[in-house]
């Protein structure tokens, strides 16, 4: 082979589907390669070529635009342009298309590619190309799907091997539940049920009100409750017993178990089928199955005595990061785990504070905001957070919060939190205030979506309950749902605003990295990728009244709604997850070397294969925004 060819075979050899061919096939390709140079500001096809050919760039650049002449993508050296030959490499079984003929096939008129540049392509017969695809069902595959099928695939192989290296993501809870449950009526006595509890070797009892779950009652409430308040034996079990107790789907995996109880710090989980009980399953048993874990963690925290002890567990965030990400945890996975030990952190400086300052003045609540409230934070991201007190409160009590704040906040700065650059934190007192005027903001913000109101609804209607009264957000939050479903000139405004973010298609070009600075050359694949998926699926979920924060839950609840149909919300999810999953793995390989972590790729760090994958992703994600823009 000369030199020329042997070029040729090596940068065919490297493109995605090619390289999986055999060396015969991908011989026989090469030599039925033809050559083109083609000016800058010219269109493909070339002159005087008239069948229908796949376009390979060698060298130079090329731009796809629609036929009114909005830039779809770019396309780079290794970039494959199929448009001119869509018709003849559809499925063999698709009896439409199996009669077409080559050289008579029409061109797409969706598209035009034009050169940006002076540009070397490699071209090959449409036909040429099927013939091996009906050889090596890969190629065919390849070029048979679309952007969405094709990112669909990977995200499927993605979640096998999660299945073999995470235990409990992709296991069901109802591999570990216990059954039948053990309860006892409401009107027996404490006494009785710890005789129970010792006769049948259970350490909690659902507690039952005519065959009805009211509650639940633990050898931990009995010591608590009972034998350290000096209560007598034969006090009702309903005065010690856990009334609004917390429950999971028998349809949720082992993961969202461990989730819950890890937030919630309790050890035992009822699982429920219809709404009714059906089982048990407790921290022990989840543990035996995964080891060193997030509840390790939140338990370190929840026994720390000092801001020292909790400063020294902080440091090894990032350990449990890589490790995730090393055994394959799907961005999902991670992102809970690491949001769980944060609240873990938060929770315990709160009890803390309580400990310095005395109990509050009235009820309230500390809340999360951003990717701590959707459960997508990663390790030592920067603090958003409030808190929303009870209406009952008076100017003075404010003093009592403003300490807890100030504890709190720079507590998790010394844990490694930084201080939030725009002061979204409840050391602001415009984010420390009653209900009655949170309502108001919310009200104002929907009613009068000026660029500041669009700028805090982005923040504030991502809030989750971290400690305290949950019905304080609750209820404004239940409210706030009600008008923004209502609200068409609202949702118009929020959706306007966050299609401000566009995925950069053509990102392997120069132009569309960043040009300069610490970061040149690289894709922000939080601004550009994430991002613009978070601003989808708040406005699904506002324009939907969903309550849920989290972002693949809005989707997911959304689905099939006027908001966005099934199959187009699995397709977003699969971004998501996908983009996810490349910026979990970009800042594990940061951390290992001890590089503080961001959000800045370069498609260096990127395969070919994993190239074509993130603009399959970019392509689902413009498909949706592009789909949104002509809502309104």
């Amino acid at each position: 082979m000369d030199t020329e060819l042997s070029e040729i075979y090596s940068f065919i050899q490297s493109i995605p589907p090619f390289d999986s061919l055999p060396q015969p096939a991908l011989a026989r390709l090469i030599r039925e390669l033809a050559i083109n140079y083609v000016r800058k500001d010219e269109f493909l096809p070339p002159k005087g070529v008239k069948e229908a050919r796949l376009y390979i760039v060698r060298k130079g650049a090329l731009s796809c635009l629609s036929s009114n002449g909005e830039l779809i993508s770019r396309l780079g050296e290794g970039d494959l342009c199929s448009e001119f030959c869509k018709q003849i490499l559809q499925p063999i079984n698709n009896t439409d298309q199996s009669n077409v003929d080559p050289n008579n096939a029409p061109l797409s008129t969706e598209q035009r590619v034009k050169t940006d540049e002076d540009c070397l392509v490699y071209s090959l017969d449409a036909q040429v190309l099927k013939d091996i695809g009906e050889k090596y069902p890969s190629i065919s595959d390849y070029f048979n799907h679309n952007s969405a099928e094709r990112l669909k695939k990977k995200m499927s192989k993605i979640n096998e091997e999660a299945i073999i290296s995470s235990t409990l993501m992709n296991m069901p809870v109802s591999n570990f539940y216990h059954s039948p449950i053990a309860g006892i009526d409401v009107s027996q006595s404490i006494q009785q049920a710890a005789i129970q509890m010792t006769e049948q070797g259970y350490t909690c009892l659902v507690v039952l009100d005519n065959k009805n779950c009211v509650g639940i009652v633990t050898d931990k409430d009995i010591r608590r409750r009972c034998v350290a308040e000096g209560l007598p034996i034969s006090t009702s079990i309903a005065e010690i017993m856990t009334r609004d107790m917390s429950t999971i789907d028998i349809k949720n995996n082992a993961y969202d178990a461990l989730m819950t109880m890890t937030a919630k710090h309790i050890q035992h989980l009822p699982v429920t089928n219809q709404g009714q009980v059906v089982g048990m399953v407790t921290v022990t048993d989840l543990m035996n199955n995964e080891g060193h874990n997030t509840v390790n963690f939140s338990s370190i925290i929840h026994k720390a005595k000092s801001l020292e002890q909790l400063i020294e567990v902080s440091v090894l965030l990032p350990k449990l990061q890589i490790r995730l990400a090393k055994l394959g945890a799907s961005a999902d996975h991670v992102g809970k785990s690491i949001s769980a030990i944060t609240m873990s952190f938060t929770k315990r400086l709160i009890e803390m504070a309580e400990e310095k300052f005395g109990p509050p003045p009235v009820p309230y609540a500390w809340l999360a905001a951003g990717s701590q409230a959707r459960q997508e934070q990663l390790a030592h991201s920067d603090q958003d957070n409030a808190i929303i007190i009870c209406d009952s409160m008076k100017p003075d009590d404010d003093a009592w919060f403003e300490s807890l704040a100030h504890f709190v906040c720079d507590g998790l700065a010394d844990c490694g939190f930084i201080y939030c650059p725009g002061y979204i934190m409840a050391t602001n007192d415009k984010w420390r205030q009653p209900v009655k005027n949170w309502q108001k903001y919310f009200d104002g913000w929907i009613d009068t979506p000026s660029p500041e109101a669009l700028l805090n609804s982005s923040v504030f209607f991502d809030l989750e309950t971290i400690c305290g009264d949950a019905n304080l957000l609750n209820n404004v939050r239940a409210n706030l749902l009600k008008k923004t479903q209502n609200n068409s000139l609202f949702i118009a405004h929020l959706s306007k605003n966050a299609l401000a973010l566009r995925p950069p298609l053509g990102f392997f070009r120069d132009f569309v990295l960043k040009q300069n600075g610490k970061h040149k050359a690289t894709l922000d694949l939080k601004h550009n990728g994430i991002a613009p998926i978070v601003d989808l699926a708040r406005i699904y979920a506002l324009s939907q009244g969903i309550s849920a924060v989290n972002t693949i839950e809005r989707i997911k609840q959304a689905a099939g709604s006027a908001a966005i149909t099934q199959s187009s919300a699995e397709n977003l999810v699969d971004a998501y997850e996908f983009l996810g999953i490349l910026r979990v793995k970009h800042q594990a390989n940061q951390l290992t070397k001890d590089i503080e972590p961001d959000n800045y790729l370069s498609p260096k760090e990127l395969s070919k294969l994993e190239r074509e994958h993130l603009k399959d992703a970019f392509k689902v994600i413009k498909t949706l925004q592009d789909s949104r823009q002509a809502n309104f």
